[in-house]
């Protein structure tokens, strides 16, 4: 073992006592569920702060979000609450389940087939918890 993999080690159990004496509750605190913190905003939202307000002729909230989904699937969606929390925002800036699919797909031409399985298998969590909560 490393003197690095040492330290790291260390300092992610020391992180842990820290978080359990604060809050016990932080004990269970599971990294996955780290996208469900944060709120997904609002469409018009979206276009504001991303949208076609600085630049009139420019791309809308749904394209920006698209291509970010893009490019976190070509970098292996290594970061799983960004990429679902990016899913989520292009679904309420009107993005389609089926728009995303293909965008994920497209990315295996420059990502891998691995890419797009993970990237696939995120959106489709991201999918299955829109349905289970309009249920």
């Amino acid at each position: 073992m490393s003197d690095f993999t040492k330290l790291f080690e260390q300092m992610m159990e020391q992180s842990h006592k820290m978080a359990s004496a604060w809050n016990p509750a932080m004990e269970t605190f599971q990294v996955p569920a780290f996208d469900k913190l944060w709120p997904t905003m609002s469409k018009d939202w979206m276009e504001m702060v991303w949208g076609t307000t600085f630049n009139k002729d420019g791309l809308d909230a749904k394209t920006r979000l698209l291509v970010v989904v893009a490019g976190l699937t070509v970098l292996g969606a290594q970061a799983e609450a960004p990429f679902k929390l990016t899913v989520r925002h292009a679904l309420e800036a009107g993005a389609t389940e089926k728009e995303i699919a293909e965008v994920i797909y497209q990315m295996s031409m420059m990502g891998g087939v691995p890419a797009m399985t993970k990237a696939l298998e995120l959106a489709q969590a991201v999918f299955n918890e829109k349905q289970e909560g309009s249920e």
